[in-house]
């Protein structure tokens, strides 16, 4: 499947449409056939297929850390799971146990998980 899409790019590339025979005239070979061309459109795919969705999920991530509150839980950059205790102006106070405090600057969080509010007709957790 994927020879057959190869090969088919590879004819439009050249040009000719495959029928093997010259045109004569002298020509540039087609609007595919000329470099420039297939650069820009191999710029034009990498902007869609990678520099545009990282973008996309750099700005969302950044979002995310500009409304962080005390009580969600985030891991850093570094796989540490922590709670939010405290949010200074460039840093995050991270609460890792009962006891324990570290403090981050805010690029080192990675992902964000807002807390669970507490519904009013949820039921109550069980005693062990």
């Amino acid at each position: 499947m994927t020879t057959n899409l190869i090969d088919t790019l590879f004819i439009l590339a050249q040009g000719e449409g495959g029928t093997g025979s010259g045109s004569g005239g002298g020509g540039g070979g087609g609007l595919l056939g000329n470099p420039l061309v297939m650069m820009g459109l191999m710029i034009v795919m990498f902007y869609f297929l990678l520099i545009r969705p990282q973008q996309k999920q750099r700005k969302e991530l950044q979002a995310r850390i500009n409304a962080l509150q005390t009580g969600d839980r985030v891991v850093t950059t570094a796989g540490i799971h922590a709670i939010v205790h405290n949010i200074k102006e460039k840093t995050v106070v991270l609460k890792l146990a009962e006891g324990t405090m570290v403090e981050f600057d805010k690029p080192a969080i990675a992902t964000v998980q807002k807390k669970k509010s507490a519904e009013p007709g949820a039921p109550a957790e069980k005693a062990k």
